[in-house]
């Protein structure tokens, strides 16, 4: 099977455009236009369609009839970023194997006791989303941010992470994004969590993004409600991915499991307690879920119904990886 990228399609169609008969072919961007790709989908072994913003990049001798890569020489070619251009896209009957080999080579690297590093790895990068301006989300512009405060510690989780993608890059180079995203998702599975299928596709951003864009660790019920709903979270998706917290060192039952002892620690309240071993349980931003009445139901809920919890921390998670990604076409 031959491998076609995107770059040597990019160029087919210029050429075709070039020996066309009219001496006065040139070349436009119009518009960006929703067009429609396909997508792996590893819950159902099938590809699934999404719509993706395009650039129409069109030859000034055609007409209304024209269509891709016709005998006419009319060339309309959808690209989901300019990005495509380098992008070397995978043949459709291999995604399945590339998303089982990722899955395999990042086990190799991720252990449990580095499970919640992988895990912070995916919330930095995702977290950065803006809906208002569609700006950041998951794009693998971390790798240009591991020197903010708030990303310290990130660079030996990309490191560990590295590791796994220089083997799967032997096989089929995969984007930074998509490795981030199947990793957290084996980190939460490993250490006892739910199964979340993630979707092939994202690519990676060449710059960082916007700064000042994660939720400070000291923000109020209302501060961290308002800071979601920014990136369309609701309060139950946001008490949900707190749960994440239930992993590593903030305290909430064993640093290696992932269940739902950070909400019956959360209600327990240990950090208003004298002992300094207890008081330091958790942010500022963990205590804050119990001093609200909207977060306070929800962590309740996951309290006593661990399914429950883990049912609405996979769709979370799912949304959250997809937020922001700019897709390739498969």
């Amino acid at each position: 099977m031959t491998t076609t990228t995107t770059a040597s399609l990019f160029e087919t169609s210029l050429s075709r455009c070039y020996s066309s008969s009219s001496s006065s072919s040139s070349f436009k961007f119009e518009s960006p236009a929703k067009t429609k790709t396909r997508l792996f989908s590893p819950a159902t072994g099938n590809h699934v369609i999404r719509s993706v913003t395009a650039c129409r990049i069109r030859c000034a001798s055609d007409d209304p009839g024209s269509v891709f890569l016709s005998s006419r020489r009319k060339v309309v070619v959808l690209l989901s970023t300019m990005q495509l251009l380098s992008q070397s896209l995978p043949p459709n009957g291999n995604a399945a194997e590339i998303y089982q080999l990722m899955q395999n080579e990042i086990k190799k690297v991720v252990t449990k006791g580095k499970a919640a590093g992988v895990l912070r790895l995916v919330f930095h990068d995702a977290g950065t989303f803006e809906l208002d301006d569609n700006t950041g989300g998951i794009n693998g512009s971390i790798a240009y941010e591991l020197e903010r405060p708030e990303n310290t510690g990130l660079k030996k989780s990309l490191k560990v992470l590295a590791k796994a993608k220089i083997k799967v890059d032997e096989i089929q180079p995969v984007s930074w994004a998509d490795m981030i995203s199947v990793a957290g998702s084996v980190a939460v599975s490993i250490c006892g969590g739910p199964t979340i299928p993630v979707v092939l596709g994202r690519l990676d951003s060449t710059q960082p993004d916007p700064e000042d864009k994660l939720p400070p660790e000291s923000l109020s019920a209302s501060g961290l409600k308002e800071c979601f709903k920014r990136k369309g979270f609701s309060t139950q998706e946001l008490v949900a991915l707190s749960g994440a917290h239930t992993l590593g060192s903030k305290g909430f039952g064993d640093p290696t499991v992932f269940d739902n002892a950070y909400y019956k620690i959360l209600l327990a309240k240990p950090w208003t307690s004298a002992s300094k071993m207890t008081s330091m349980v958790g942010l500022p931003s963990d205590h804050a879920l119990v001093e609200d009445d909207e977060c306070l139901r929800w962590v309740k809920r996951y309290a006593e119904d661990q399914d429950k919890f883990f049912q609405d921390f996979t769709n979370a998670y799912t949304k959250l990886v997809n937020s922001g990604a700019k897709w390739k076409m498969l």
